[in-house]
């Protein structure tokens, strides 16, 4: 018996999305799976003569059909997201998961642009005739980074743990790691946990484009975003959330939940290398992606699918083969890699979360998800893309990627269920 089996053991008993391709796990799915991408032309602020006016946008979404809409519409759009995707992930995970103990349950949100609505919002009317006075009472509350997991916990009864967290895009994957440890640790039986962000924001857009990241194919929308591809030339920025409910295993199984997926690992691990850009050789993925596996227990001839970070960024794309390559070595050209960011675009730091939904879809559904966009790979891109279709596969475990501004590197490793004792 090694260590990873004496530890409490955590699975997925429920997930909610609001997303570009889909706001439930059936429509979410499906586009996922079909390889359909959510991206249109910017309709959020006049486009004018940007570089970059192709987005994933969230559409047709209203908070009153998931929270008291008086209440809620006082709130910036990411904490609406984040509310609305933590209500559908608890009624997914069907049955009392808080009320029965609620002070057993928490949640933890992974953000990094949440607040700058009414920041933005708020430097705009301080500047206005009537200064301060022209300020939404609110702009505290929503411009509070952390405010978003507060809301949740006051949305959902939530009474054992409430906390943000921050790592750019490798937050909605960090979460996930916090909570598996907060579970297994016994400091709680159950937490949400999730990533919310809504920075289709015009300066915040500015900022992006100045940074030369954001795809320039604004003539072909949905083909915009090619990962791995040698034509790409940057993401699509989106937006959304995504929730997971998280169980102890016995906690799970005392209720009959359904369960998706077990989070068997975690590891992250930072560069230190550049502010904005990953190490050429991917080093900070490569141990991150180590630190995951001997966290599970698992070598690495056990991974069947990687969902990659996959920006469609140069710089990127060859650093995360280059990663996957000398983890896997041999293994690696026979591994299942893609990403589905094609799809969805980039949702920063929810965007970690975003993908172990897809992940944990892929184990309960037995399908490794096609990379959209993805035509002809980049030459040193050589790696098994998932090119053309998706692809019916009995997968047994799967690593989820992500990486964020900083060198921050982070992955988690999940398993089909029931999996090994």
């Amino acid at each position: 018996m090694n260590g990873a089996d004496c530890k409490r053991r955590v699975v997925v008993t429920g997930m909610g999305v609001i997303a570009p391709n889909g706001k439930d796990l059936v429509t979410f799915w499906e586009s996922i799976r079909e390889g359909r991408s959510a991206v249109v032309p910017l309709t959020r602020f006049p486009a004018g003569n940007l570089p970059s006016r192709v987005a994933a946008e969230v559409s047709d979404f209203h908070i009153g059909k998931y929270s008291d809409p008086k209440k809620a519409r006082r709130f910036d759009l990411s904490i609406q997201y984040g509310i609305a995707a933590a209500r559908l992930a608890m009624q997914d995970a069907k049955g009392d998961v808080v009320s029965r103990n609620p002070e057993r349950v928490g949640i933890i949100e992974g953000t990094s642009v949440s607040g700058m609505e009414s920041s933005f919002k708020g430097q705009t009317a301080f500047e206005s005739t009537r200064g301060y006075r022209s300020m939404s009472p609110f702009t505290l509350i929503n411009a509070y980074t952390g405010g978003g997991a507060g809301e949740i916990a006051l949305e959902l009864g939530i009474q054992g743990h409430a906390a943000s967290y921050s790592s750019g895009s490798a937050s909605g994957n960090d979460v996930i790691g916090y909570a598996l440890r907060m579970i297994r640790d016994d400091e709680v039986d159950v937490m949400f946990a999730g990533g919310a962000e809504a920075p289709i924001l015009a300066p915040l857009w500015g900022a992006f484009c100045l940074m030369k990241v954001m795809s320039t194919c604004n003539d072909a929308p949905a083909t915009a975003m090619k990962p791995f591809d040698v034509a790409r030339d940057g993401f699509v920025l989106g937006e959304g959330a995504a929730f997971l409910v998280l169980e102890e295993l016995s906690h799970a199984l005392s209720r009959g939940a359904r369960i998706y997926a077990e989070i068997a690992g975690h590891g992250r691990a930072v560069e230190a290398y550049h502010s904005v850009a990953p190490h050429p050789d991917g080093i900070g993925m490569k141990r991150a992606m180590e630190k995951a596996l001997r966290d599970a227990g698992l070598a690495p001839s056990a991974v069947n699918y990687i969902n990659a970070h996959g920006t469609a960024t140069p710089a990127n794309d060859t650093a995360e083969t280059r990663a996957i390559g000398t983890h896997f070595g041999v293994q690696a050209r026979r591994l299942a890699v893609s990403s589905t960011k094609g799809v969805t675009g980039h949702l920063l730091a929810a965007a970690g979360a975003l993908e172990t939904v897809v992940a944990a879809l892929a184990i309960h559904h037995q399908v490794i998800p096609k990379t959209t966009n993805l035509i002809m790979p980049e030459p040193e891109c050589d790696l098994d893309l998932v090119i053309g279709n998706s692809r019916p596969y009995p997968i047994e475990v799967a690593l989820n990627l992500s990486s964020g501004f900083g060198g921050k590197n982070s992955c988690l490793a999940l398993k089909r269920y029931p999996g090994r004792a």
